[in-house]
């Protein structure tokens, strides 16, 4: 029986204990490809090298680092690296929380997005560690676990085009964990810091930092969920239209034109991405 291709990655850095804790578990069901950048590149978002050439340096036959953000080293790896079409594309462990609002700065997030993008199933997995240092240890085997049990539920049935599951599994034992939820996002509070500091020549720099303050309390929310013990699994897809506001758009007043939509006013099925071939191979 051919054994699952993997390609795996992060924003965390390719020697970050999160993505090899996750790449020796994934390799008990699966062959690895694990390509990921060469130092730590969180809160990248979805950015592309469009105005940098970018290098690959091979670790071994299946492990390779690029000095580019997570997006760039998924799409390296599926139009380039690789010798053929991963099952899945998976990102993590992410060292930290990508709850909520965390979304849509996430690097680890948007990892898993470059693939479900390019009609892949996809996941994202982060260990919710605390905010400061503390002597509590990170339980990167338990999130590991966690996330290879999903990873083997997606291989076993198709998945919904452009959709990537977010996981955030709570840092405690296995054992202790109260249990899987289904969650929307919720909302996470930072508080609003940067710092001002002037280099050796008199010329300003700025720090942009802070920490999270709390959570909004949003029923079924991946927040929530983690507050209580429990793993969160929620779906995301790129296309982030609120159908809550279209109405709100329509009735808003101005001169020009306006015209008809057949939108309505509650969700909206998402589009069927294209499957046709690109690059090298047909995509599944």
């Amino acid at each position: 029986m051919t054994r699952p291709r993997i390609l795996l990655s992060n924003d965390d850095g390719i020697q970050a204990e999160g993505i090899n804790t996750f790449a020796a578990a994934l390799r008990e069901i699966g062959d690895v490809w694990t390509v990921a950048p060469d130092r730590e590149r969180s809160a990248s978002s979805h950015a592309i090298s469009l105005h940098k050439p970018l290098r690959i340096r091979a670790i071994d036959d299946r492990k390779f680092t690029v000095d580019g953000t997570p997006s760039d080293c998924v799409y390296l790896a599926l139009h380039h690296i690789m010798e053929g079409p991963p099952d899945v594309v998976v990102s993590g462990i992410n060292h930290g929380a990508n709850l909520g609002s965390d979304v849509i700065y996430s690097g680890t997030v948007s990892a898993a997005m470059e693939g479900s993008v390019l009609g892949y199933r996809a996941l994202a997995a982060s260990l919710v560690l605390p905010e400061n240092e503390s002597a509590e240890r990170p339980h990167f085997e338990s999130a590991a676990r966690v996330a290879v049990e999903l990873t083997q539920s997606l291989l076993g049935r198709p998945m919904p085009t452009g959709v990537l599951l977010n996981v955030n599994v709570p840092n405690r034992p296995y054992d202790s964990l109260t249990g899987v939820k289904l969650c929307r996002l919720g909302f996470t509070q930072w508080q609003d810091n940067f710092e001002a500091r002037h280099d050796p020549r008199g010329r300003p720099y700025y720090w942009i930092g802070g920490e999270r303050c709390g959570h909004d309390d949003i029923p079924d929310s991946d927040t929530n969920a983690i507050a209580v013990g429990a793993v969160s699994v929620t779906p995301v897809h790129y296309d982030v239209t609120d159908y809550r506001s279209f109405d709100y758009v329509r009735n808003l007043p101005i001169n020009a034109k306006r015209l008809p939509d057949d939108l309505g006013n509650g969700p909206v099925g998402h589009v069927v991405a294209s499957r046709k071939a690109r690059g090298r191979w047909q995509r599944r």
